[in-house]
Order: structure tokens, then sequence, then C-alpha cells
């Protein structure tokens, strides 16, 4: 990695912009069965500040109308049917074939992350309501979201009310604006330097997800010549998603957190460091959010001009003024 190098830094509007898909009625666009929305806040006017959000309403988008009737899911799990509430009238069929053919359209193929709405028999995700003759069960999942994650298994996709989890919704944001990162890398001519440089500068958010993943990374890493470039791609974008997949928790982040500590503790007082340590165990006890010590750490790497570490994308892996570290 090249000592000039420089933290990451956001730009509040990313250009090309980080595309992500949402559910329409999120937007508050009226266009819910019942001719109203559920406009989101938090995804259209926060996450909208960071990401082109594009809209998709496959209900609307089938041809079923504003107003109309409404729609469940019926049988089973694994082939599940979507059947008008009061006529009885089949849409499986329909719906099917929109969502195998919408998920490949150039909107939805660029797309970095995608915000679905919850309970919704085309765009829920888990839990939505099927029914059967046992009765109904929490069972189901859209059949326009089961096309999608098909189609895009590494896509980071949620719905917005699991966005009400702090730290889901780190996350999530977290996967988005790697996906995004991992998109850049490979979309020019294979560089095996940059590839190396980027792993590089990856290494600790990995670590914090995932030491399994870091482990196996590296070794991936280490032998990229052994590759071919598309064998290659597919493997680490890949490994690099479903590490970030795996939640990061408090002992993760410790643990990567006392990895920084070690390219410091040599240019520290002892004062600092017992002052750093402690940080990092209030922290550990659940005492203060994993902003603070990170907070610290951050000023005695720049203080210091570590560049190995000032330019880790664990230490700024979204936009700050997102606060999403501020309360986990």
């Amino acid at each position: 990695m090249s000592e000039k190098s420089t933290p990451v830094v956001y730009d509040k509007y990313v250009n090309p912009p980080i595309m992500v898909g949402v559910s329409t009625c999120l937007l508050g666009q009226k266009v819910r069965h019942d001719g109203g929305h559920k406009y989101h806040h938090y995804v259209k006017d926060i996450l909208g500040n960071y990401f082109s959000l594009v809209p998709v309403c496959p209900e609307l988008e089938v041809g079923m109308g504003v107003p109309r009737e409404a729609v469940r899911l019926e049988g089973k799990p694994d082939a599940p049917r979507m059947i008008g509430t009061k006529s009885g009238r089949d849409w499986t069929a329909e719906m099917n074939s929109y969502s195998q053919k919408r998920v490949k359209k150039q909107d939805v193929a660029t797309l970095c992350g995608y915000i679905l709405k919850k309970k919704s028999p085309s765009c829920g995700m888990e839990r939505v309501t099927l029914y059967s003759g046992k009765g109904a069960g929490k069972n189901g999942r859209g059949l326009y979201a089961a096309v999608l994650i098909a189609q895009y298994p590494l896509l980071p996709i949620e719905e917005e009310g699991r966005l009400n989890d702090a730290a889901l919704r780190e996350n999530f944001i977290t996967r988005v604006f790697a996906y995004h990162r991992l998109r850049n890398l490979f979309k020019g001519r294979f560089s095996r330097g940059a590839i190396v440089d980027f792993h590089a500068t990856n290494k600790y958010l990995i670590m914090a997800h995932s030491v399994e993943h870091y482990r196996e990374m590296g070794r991936l890493v280490a032998e990229i010549s052994k590759f071919q470039p598309a064998e290659f791609r597919g493997l680490y974008f890949a490994k690099f998603m479903e590490a970030l997949s795996s939640k990061t928790t408090t002992k993760k982040n410790v643990n990567v957190m006392q990895h920084i500590f070690g390219f410091l503790k040599d240019r520290l007082d002892p004062e600092d460091k017992k002052y750093i340590l402690g940080v990092i165990e209030d922290y550990r006890q659940e005492l203060v959010p994993l902003i603070v010590p990170l907070t610290l750490l951050k000023h005695y790497v720049e203080k210091h001009d570590v560049a190995y570490i000032k330019n880790q994308i664990y230490l700024n892996p979204h936009p700050r003024e997102l606060m999403l570290r501020n309360h986990i």
C-alpha cells in the first residue's frame, strides 16, 4: 500500500451514485392495494441522501392497478401461490414471469442493495403469512423477493422493519458500501496489484465479521496468480460478501481494536496506553458504544500517522454522518 494514500472519506453524493432498490410504497408513493403508501422516513430522507433509490412495485407493474384487490400467499412454502383474497384469482404465473424478467433489467442488475417491504406477498423477504389447509403460518416469502434473492444471492437485501434494529442497519449499510467498492474494483482491467491493495485496506473489516473468512481470503489473495481473472473475481466477491453477512459482535470488534492498538503501543506513553485499553474494556462491558473506542483509536492513528491503519476501511466503512456506530 502506498504511504501517500489517505483515509477513506465519503462524499454525500457519490458519482456515479450507489444504486439501491426499494419497494415503491416506502418512498411515499400511493401504490398500495388500498391506494395508500408506507412512507419510511429513514429510507427516503436519510438513506436517500447517500443512495440513488430505484423504486419497484411488482404488484403495480404486473398490472394489478391501484386501488386493487388484496392478494395473499397460499399453499406450500416451496411453491406458494398468489391469490386474490375475494375473487380467488391466481396471479402466480404472471407474477413469477414478471419477476424473472424484472430482476434482469438494467436498473436492478446494477443495484448494490435492496430494501423490501416486510410482510408483502410480493416483496416480503421472510415471515410472510402463508395460508394452507392447516391454517396460517409465518413461513412464506414474497414471490418477487424469492426471485430477486435467487438471482442475486450476494446482494445486500433487507426489509424496512429490520432496519429499526441498530446492528442489522449497520450491517446492511456496511454491505451496500462494500458491494459498491467491489463492483468498482472489478469493473475495469484485472489488476493483481489493485486487488492486493484493496484487500489490505479491508483486512480488519473482514476480520470484524469473520476470522475464518479473513484467514481464507488471505490465502486466496496470496495465491492470486494461480487463478484466471474471472475465476478469482467470482471467488473473492463471494467470500467478501459472505464474510460481511456474518454479524459483528462485541468480542470480534474488541479483537480488531486490539490488533490496531498493537500498531500504536510502541508509540504511546504508559498513560495513553492505559487509557485506550480502559476505553476498549468499557466497550467490551457494553458501557459505551463502538464509536467511543474507535474515535479514540483513530485520533492516535492520525496523530502518529500510522499509514497502514489510517487507511483501513474498518475505521470508516460508511459515512460518519449516518452515526451507525453510535448505537452498537
